[in-house]
């Protein structure tokens, strides 16, 4: 793992640490800090204060080479001002909103058709996928699907934290290290099973459920790469078909499991907090999100009252 060298070394590496203990992601602001380390290293700053001139030098250069993610290099900017700030050291400060926020696509919801056409293709994938892609990608994203995990927290699956005698599965690598167990449906259990037993020798060498050719995990742009080449075999004479993303079949496990409490009535507002807690949320605004995704004719359904649901909307966190 890269570590820091400049001047400032210390207070990011204080400020990671920090937000670990607060339940973050490390790897959140790595990336964003490390470029400004080497932006400082390679201007000899030698005095430790964040300047407002060091920031915008630093936001500008990036601006100017076109770089991607602005707003998300301003924010992690901001937290290590705010953060320096608050062990009582004078730092600059970026104001908030500095950079167009990035325009966030709305989840596909897929029907029940093309669901299906979908992961008929998914289970006919042939070369040029390598042989473990073809064993591997039909159980990675049944079990994305079935169990409505994250992207990474299947592909980062390790063989020891599923049960294939149970079906229980403990899932750590989670949005903020909030761990959990969940538990698979009887037939997702057999297509595990089977998985297991004939993909020993993809595996032999990898501590994780669903390796990639070098004993990794599959890096999500391959996997969101072929999900869209199956996308595209289902449906051969589409035209603009939409891109789809292995997020959207989280989004379809939660509209479908909602859609199916209001065909039986339930309490939504009672129900919520098992969803909320099956996903891993952190709380019940990011759960009821998926409520206003639901299909309009559902939203307008008699007897719900969705408005109370409107306070619930989470506002966006990138950090």
């Amino acid at each position: 793992m890269s570590t820091f060298a400049s001047v400032f070394a210390p207070m990011m590496n204080a400020m990671l640490e920090y937000r670990e203990a607060l339940g973050y992601s490390r790897t959140t602001h790595s990336a964003n800090l490390l470029a400004f380390d080497k932006h400082c290293l390679e201007r000899n700053i030698s005095e430790p204060i964040l300047t407002e001139g060091l920031i915008w030098g630093h936001l500008n250069e990036l601006e100017a080479k076109k770089r991607s993610g602005m707003n998300n290099k301003a924010t992690t900017l901001r937290l290590l001002g705010k953060y320096l700030t608050a062990v009582g050291q004078e730092s600059y400060i970026l104001p908030d909103k500095m950079f167009a926020a990035r325009k966030t696509e709305p989840p596909y919801i897929f029907t029940d058709g093309e669901l299906i056409a979908l992961f008929r293709a998914v289970d006919n994938l042939r070369p040029p996928c390598c042989g473990a892609e073809t064993v591997m990608i039909p159980t990675l994203f049944r079990l994305i699907y079935t169990c409505g995990l994250r992207p990474n927290e299947g592909r980062e699956l390790l063989t020891e934290n599923i049960n294939l005698d149970t079906g229980e599965v403990l899932i750590t690598k989670t949005k903020r290290h909030k761990e959990r167990i969940i538990v698979m449906s009887d037939d997702m259990l057999d297509f595990c099973k089977f998985y297991h037993d004939t993909s020993s020798r993809y595996r032999s060498n990898s501590k994780y459920f669903f390796p990639s050719h070098g004993g990794e995990p599959l890096i999500n742009t391959r996997m969101n790469s072929l999900l869209n080449e199956c996308w595209h075999l289902a449906n051969p004479t589409a035209k603009d078909l939409p891109a789809i993303r292995v997020y959207d079949l989280r989004h379809r496990f939660a509209s479908a499991i909602l859609i199916r409490w209001i065909d039986e009535r339930k309490n939504l507002y009672a129900m919520l907090p098992y969803l909320s807690a099956y996903m891993g949320h952190a709380s019940l605004t990011e759960t009821a999100h998926y409520i206003h995704i639901l299909p309009e004719n559902l939203t307008k359904s008699a007897g719900i009252d969705w408005e109370i649901f409107n306070d619930l909307l989470p506002e966006v966190d990138i950090i």
